[in-house]
């Protein structure tokens, strides 16, 4: 997905925020969305304002969902984090240490090269810590 490759970490983090607490009927709170992030809720809302423009999140009566487009983007960046992760593990590391590692390179993969790690790695369906990994879909394998 295009909108992967312009995101920073710290707008990785509000959307995962978002993610963790989409089963708030209303919405994610910017006071939730801040503490998670471990920033002030203006620093906050300014990731925010910048997922809106992408269309990843609505914000509506100071609440914040993901749009379709957001879930997509987050899986995306789960599969990319989760196969890094994975690949890390595969070299005998530590669960925590293949993701802080996976969390170094996991934006700056490309859709064709985290393909090309699923197919090395046998298409793992865990990451090290037991989270599912989306399969493959077929307009993963071109491209970023």
């Amino acid at each position: 997905m295009e909108a992967l490759a312009h995101l920073r970490r710290r707008q990785i983090e509000a959307l995962t925020a978002i993610a963790n607490r989409s089963l708030l009927p209303a919405g994610v709170p910017l006071s939730l969305v801040a503490h998670s992030m471990r920033i002030s809720p203006p620093s906050a809302l300014g990731h925010l304002r910048i997922l809106e423009s992408m269309g990843l999140v609505t914000r509506r009566g100071g609440k914040t969902r993901l749009t379709p487009r957001g879930w997509l983007t987050f899986r995306e960046y789960e599969r990319h984090h989760r196969l890094a992760e994975s690949l890390f593990a595969s070299l005998g590391w530590k669960a925590r240490d293949a993701c802080r590692a996976a969390r170094e390179i996991d934006l700056a993969l490309t859709h064709t090269t985290v393909e090309r790690l699923c197919d090395t790695q046998g298409h793992p369906r865990l990451c090290p810590h037991g989270r599912p990994i989306s399969p493959c879909l077929p307009h993963r394998t071109s491209g970023r």
